[in-house]
């Protein structure tokens, strides 16, 4: 009799619980909530330690893909592409194995011997993880933000000699409001800069270090960031310090470039693998209209991490399984909604944003299955942490971002789109090419960044399940509307 009454609660139970996700939009329509519970089982499964920081091309990456595109399968979306969930193409990449490094510098005095300072990884120093193998130990020299362009009247590199050194500089640019310097500020403009003037590696000097893999593998040449504590160190035999002196860059705007005291030893032991593949993941919902169902609104996010370097592993918890989840919640329960949107809805997951948009740009090149046009695109990218969203927004989708908020209620900053700096994430391709596009991150404090501490410990499941609603309110609008102009 107990066990009979238990089974009734729990059927009852489960009907409160299905219908409680059952609700209707302000425009009317009865939909499937996303649920936290299973957005969070979601990233959870992705930062897992079985698929390795889903470095784009690494195996656990193509392990994790296919985890997703079984999902897609199984839930009963349509495949993106004629061979199936999965959209191929070339992603080198590079694993550091080994690393190490040590600072010497001069004695108090001039006869006293040269201190001798190791650095750790993931505090004082990283390889960027792109590094070719190498040991070098060599003198240093400090070049700004590491820029030489000439033609814009601005040269770091002035007064320098580089040759046989690290360069030791900055990121970003004289005047961040100068979109002239936008490719220069580029990693693989930057890198490519010292190499040719005969550096041995560039050094960054960030607050904290931080892995980077978004560069090109360049043979002979290792690059590397330092946190602001070891260039403190460095510049001390001159009386200033790294925020001094990037304040100085930026008040004064021009070169500052000279030698600097002590030497650096760099090795680093990477594994190159120049011939792997990277996946695209994707799935849609036809469009129940067929006057519009060959038009389609994009909802996407990057899938990769940074991956496993110096035997730890980066999860990418926040960055960006949240994001990854947050897509597949809502491709989920959106195939569950008992009226389909009129235009068709495809859910991608993007491979290789961390490396530089390649997955993104295979993906925004041709669409798949022939569609005629694509009507918009949302990107989700770092879902997990704060209790808002930012939005970042083409002009003439502000009134279907502000009617959609209007029923979460969850923005709590937004910004137009421009074409400065705009590559920085995988709505950049579709921007581009004339595609209205949405760029949504929750607030934050995203802790952790690229580190090995970006874990599932940091995420909060509810802002994933605000964070899809609010994504599927933008998307239902997109999908069900008229006309959307191209054009930002």
């Amino acid at each position: 009799m107990r066990c009979c009454l238990i089974a009734v609660l729990f059927t009852a139970l489960a009907g409160v619980i299905l219908a409680a996700d059952d609700e209707p939009t302000a425009a009317g329509r009865v939909t499937v909530a996303p649920n936290p519970v299973s957005a969070y089982s979601i990233c959870k499964t992705l930062a897992g330690p079985e698929y390795a920081g889903r470095l784009t091309g690494h195996p656990g990456y193509t392990a994790a893909a296919r985890w997703a595109a079984d999902q897609f399968r199984l839930w009963g979306l349509e495949p993106a592409f004629s061979g199936g969930y999965l959209q191929q193409f070339p992603a080198p990449h590079t694993v550091l194995e080994e690393a190490e490094a040590i600072l010497y510098l001069p004695g108090p005095t001039p006869a006293a011997p040269e201190q001798e300072l190791r650095l750790e990884p993931n505090k004082d120093y990283l390889p960027l993880s792109f590094s070719d193998s190498g040991d070098h130990t060599a003198g240093m020299v400090f070049a700004g933000w590491g820029i030489a362009a000439p033609e814009l009247g601005y040269d770091d590199y002035a007064g320098i000699d580089p040759k046989g050194k690290f360069v030791v500089c900055f990121r970003g640019t004289p005047d961040p409001a100068d979109d002239r310097f936008t490719d220069h500020d580029q990693h693989r403009t930057r890198l490519r800069t010292a190499r040719e003037r005969g550096a041995l590696g560039l050094v960054y000097i960030y607050e904290q270090p931080q892995m980077n893999t978004n560069g090109d593998w360049l043979a002979g040449f290792t690059p590397a960031e330092i946190s602001y504590t070891v260039a403190d160190k460095i510049l001390a035999a001159r009386s200033t310090t790294a925020k001094d002196l990037r304040d100085d860059l930026r008040r004064y705007r021009r070169p500052l470039s000279f030698d600097l005291s002590g030497r650096l030893r760099l090795r680093v032991v990477s594994r190159h693998v120049p011939d792997s593949q990277g996946y695209n993941i994707a799935a849609f919902i036809p469009g129940a209209d067929p006057a519009l169902r060959d038009e389609c609104v994009i909802v996407g996010a990057h899938f990769d991490g940074c991956g496993p370097h110096l035997g730890f592993i980066y999860p990418g918890a926040n960055d960006n399984a949240s994001g990854s989840a947050v897509v597949m919640e809502l491709a989920r329960t959106m195939n569950l909604w008992p009226e389909k949107p009129r235009r068709t809805v495809i859910f991608v997951l993007f491979g290789a944003e961390e490396t530089g948009l390649q997955g993104s740009h295979t993906f925004a090149a041709g669409l798949p299955y022939g569609m005629r046009q694509a009507a918009a695109m949302i990107n989700i990218d770092m879902a997990g942490a704060g209790d808002g969203a930012w939005c970042g927004y083409s002009a003439a989708l502000l009134p279907v971002v502000d009617a959609a908020d209007a029923e979460v209620g969850l923005i709590r900053n937004k910004r137009a789109i421009t074409r400065v700096g705009v590559r920085s994430s995988d709505f950049a391709p579709f921007f581009q090419l004339g595609i209205p596009c949405v760029s949504l991150s929750s607030t934050g404090p995203h802790l952790a960044y690229h580190e090995p501490g970006d874990t599932i410990y940091r995420i909060n499941p509810e802002i994933l399940g605000a964070m899809a609603r609010l994504t599927g309110a933008i998307a239902a609008r997109l999908a069900d509307g008229d006309a959307v102009q191209p054009g930002p």
